[in-house]
């Protein structure tokens, strides 16, 4: 497959409705938040989200977390093992190196987009050591406007152990926001893409991963429903360098709000604006 001989940007707009898009480990699991109020999932959630979502579309991915793997391997070093070509090229003479990471490219499709470091133990000098830059780059996601989190006790209603009295009245929490609208940028570097052999197939799977974001993602904390990707902005650029920045094509996305407090999508207006040579293509979230 060539590889992709031209830059994209995106930008994707989800909303959140009584879920916990992202919860903070440090914080008791509260969704996340800045110290403007405003509400965040990290890059690394997003990716996350990315990945399952390529792995139900039959792709093959490196980094699988353990409630969606599709293979027998239950570490990153057991999966890279089992590959053969990888196992040839740490023992090629020259460029063993460039080789592990062509391998590791031409493998796994998250490794070519998003890059990963291979560091594995081994006896001796056997060890792994290998970086790998990837293409496709995700910023965090942020909220339009500060987002009012929720928080409830809850209690469970049988005991989880023999003989455990106090099992019925032990307490928790659980963290929600009852509303937000977020947005995420991102963008395809062409000089890296030549580098892992990412395609421009490889660019619309991508982009077909992004559409249905949050399909079959649900969990207790986000109910099926509670979060819907609402537009994709896809720019294509003319050229590897692209005739605009990406700092100034994300500007293009713009949101406004109609209502003094936000409860739902159509309490904003979305608007993508264009520049001279570079039309947006905007998706509507399935």
């Amino acid at each position: 497959m060539p590889t992709l001989d031209h830059k994209i940007d995106f930008a994707v707009v989800f909303s959140v409705s009584k879920a916990n898009p992202n919860g903070d480990p440090l914080n008791g699991n509260r969704p996340r938040q800045n110290y403007d109020g405003l509400g965040e999932v990290s890059d690394v959630a997003l990716k996350r989200k990315i990945r399952n979502r390529l792995l139900d579309m039959g792709e093959s991915i490196f980094v699988q977390s353990n409630d969606r793997k599709v293979d027998q391997f239950n570490s990153l070093k057991e999966r890279a093992e089992a590959n053969e070509d990888l196992a040839v090229a740490l023992k090629a003479k020259k460029n063993a190196t460039e080789l592990y990471a062509e391998a590791a490219c031409k493998a796994w499709f998250d490794v070519r987009s998003f890059g990963q470091v291979f560091a594995f133990k081994g006896s001796g000098n056997k060890g792994v050591s290998v970086g790998v830059r990837g293409p496709v780059s995700i910023h965090t996601a942020t909220s339009i406007d500060p987002i009012d989190i929720t928080s409830m006790q809850i209690t469970k209603s049988v005991n989880s152990e023999p003989g455990d009295k106090k099992g019925s009245d032990t307490m928790g929490m659980k963290h929600r926001v009852d509303f937000g609208l977020y947005k995420f940028y991102g963008s395809i570097n062409t000089q890296l893409a030549e580098k892992t052999g990412f395609s421009n197939e490889d660019a619309l799977k991508l982009k077909n991963a992004l559409i249905t974001l949050f399909e079959n993602d649900a969990s207790s904390a986000r109910p099926d429903g509670s979060m819907e990707v609402v537009k994709v902005c896809w720019w294509e650029h003319n050229s590897k360098l692209g005739q605009y920045s990406s700092a100034k094509v994300h500007r293009l996305l713009e949101i406004k709000k109609l209502a003094e407090e936000p409860k739902k999508v159509g309490d904003y207006e979305i608007i993508v604006h264009e520049l001279e040579g570079l039309k947006a293509e905007v998706i509507d979230g399935l």
